[in-house]
Order: structure tokens, then C-alpha cells, then sequence
């Protein structure tokens, strides 16, 4: 189950939050649709702005957007000035009021969709996939990921039959549900055509204390515990009546006491 399903809707409710927060009776496809094309104009202006993910809350009249991002300067601007032109761009597109708040990436080498499109980036400009997906493991695990795992498809080094590589390093328990798992596809477009990326990023477990917590509330406390080792034989006790620990079993019924390969009784 856990190898099938998308890793982040798995947790979703448990120790994941949805990226669009809010609730609509009548019109939830005409609101679908705006976010769908907020995100995607957003993507398209900040497009080397190392933008990770874009949540989006509404009240009555109005809509906050957060963008994540490991470079808020470049989405800032001088100023504020790149702020104020896509605030205009977005409230023109949603012809309702829009709050920007800009939250920063400290360590963008533990985001998985900031790791899948710099390794699709390198691919794109000829750099051997395996030393990209190697590298960016490396990176991960130095910076305190507990697993990481790489997936590349598709005509990769320009071969002329497509085929899959992965790059794993520690461990990725993607059927535990309290394990913190990020997870990204990207695609790199090269002139040989299009090749996949897919990135799981184990950073540990969360333990909620009661049932229904969602990350980034009160009652979740990320702990990581190594996990016991327990031996079979702890709990037994001595053998009792074996000298030597030798079974001493009780003869068969009716068996006797016949050499090997001699005549069997009538």
C-alpha cells in the first residue's frame, strides 16, 4: 500500500496539512480553478525563485497565499516591487483581495521538490545523472535526513532505450504513516525527451499525541528513537532435564529395534 499511493496524501489528516484551506458549498469548481491558476501563475513568474509549494487559505472576501521558497530576495525584489506586481496580477486574476506572505527555506537540500528540480536542471544541462542524484544524497543525509531515495526514468545519457536508476541511501519506511516522508516528481525536458524525477526524503518520525493532529499544531512533537533490539531466547528459562541440551525422546509406539536394511516383520 505504501508503494502505490502518493506518500504526502497518505498522511493527509495524521501528520500532514492540505495546501488549500477552505470550505465552499455552491461554487468549489470555480475556486478549484482560481487556485489551480494562482499556483500556475505564480510558478511561471517566480520561475527561478526556488519556489517549493504555495498554500492558499480564504475568508469571505479575501485570499491568503503563502509561497515557500529557499530564495526570498529574488521573489521580494528591490524593495518590495516584485511583491507589489504579482499582488496586482493575482487580485486582477481573482478579482478579490490578496495577502503575500513569504516564507523562507532554511535548508532546501532536505525539500524534495527543491532537490528533484535541481537534479532535473543538471540533466538538462548535460551533467551525468548518476553524480547529480549521488550528490544529492550526499547532501541530504549530511544535513540530518534519516533516508532518501532518488528515482530517474526515461532515455537517460541519451540512450536509445528508456530505463529507470535509483540512488538510496539510509532508510525510507514510505508504509508507516508517522514517519515524516517528503515526496516531489519533476520533469527535466532535454532535446532526447522528457525524463522523470521522483524524490522521498525520510526526516523522521512524528508522533502525535492524540489522533487527528496535523503537522504544525499544537500536540505533535517530532521525536526520533532508535528502534530496540530485542533477542528470542531473553525470556526463556533454563532446559530443564536435558543433560548436555540433548532431547530425550520417548520411543514411537510399536516401533522396534530392527537393523537397517533387515526384513520387515510379517
Amino acid at each position: 500500500m505504501g508503494r502505490k499511493v502518493h506518500p504526502i496524501g497518505f498522511r493527509l489528516g495524521y501528520i500532514k496539512d492540505w495546501q488549500s484551506k477552505w470550505f465552499a458549498e455552491k461554487n468549489y469548481t470555480a475556486q478549484l480553478h482560481e487556485d489551480i491558476a494562482i499556483r500556475a501563475m505564480i510558478m511561471k513568474d517566480l520561475e527561478g525563485a526556488a519556489v517549493a509549494r504555495i498554500e492558499i487559505e480564504r475568508s469571505a472576501n479575501k485570499v491568503e497565499v503563502t509561497i515557500h521558497t529557499a530564495k526570498p530576495g529574488v521573489v521580494i525584489g528591490k524593495r518590495g516591487a516584485n511583491v507589489d506586481v504579482l499582488k496586482g496580477k493575482l487580485e486582477k486574476l481573482s478579482g478579490k483581495k490578496i495577502k503575500l506572505n513569504i516564507s523562507e527555506i532554511h535548508q532546501p537540500e532536505l525539500d524534495a521538490q527543491l532537490v528533484a528540480e535541481s537534479i532535473g536542471e543538471q540533466i538538462t544541462k548535460r551533467v551525468s545523472f548518476k553524480r547529480a542524484m549521488k550528490q544529492a544524497s550526499q547532501r541530504a543525509m549530511r544535513l540530518g535526513a534519516q533516508g532518501i531515495m532518488i528515482k530517474c526514468g526515461g532515455r537517460l545519457g541519451g540512450a536509445e532505450m528508456a530505463r529507470n536508476v535509483a540512488e538510496r541511501a539510509g532508510r525510507v519506511p514510505r508504509h508507516t504513516l508517522r514517519a515524516d516522508i517528503d515526496y516531489a516528481v519533476f520533469h527535466a525536458h532535454t532535446t532526447y525527451g522528457r525524463i522523470g524525477v521522483k524524490v522521498w526524503i525520510y526526516k523522521g518520525e512524528i508522533f502525535p499525541e492524540k489522533a487527528g493532529a496535523i503537522e504544525g499544531r499544537e500536540g505533535v512533537q517530532q521525536i526520533r528513537q532508535p528502534i530496540p533490539m530485542t533477542t528470542p531466547d531473553a525470556d526463556r528459562g533454563p532446559r530443564g532435564g536435558r543433560p548436555g541440551g540433548a532431547r530425550q525422546g520417548a520411543p514411537r509406539e510399536g516401533a522396534t529395534n530392527r537393523p537397517m536394511g533387515g526384513p520387515r516383520r510379517p
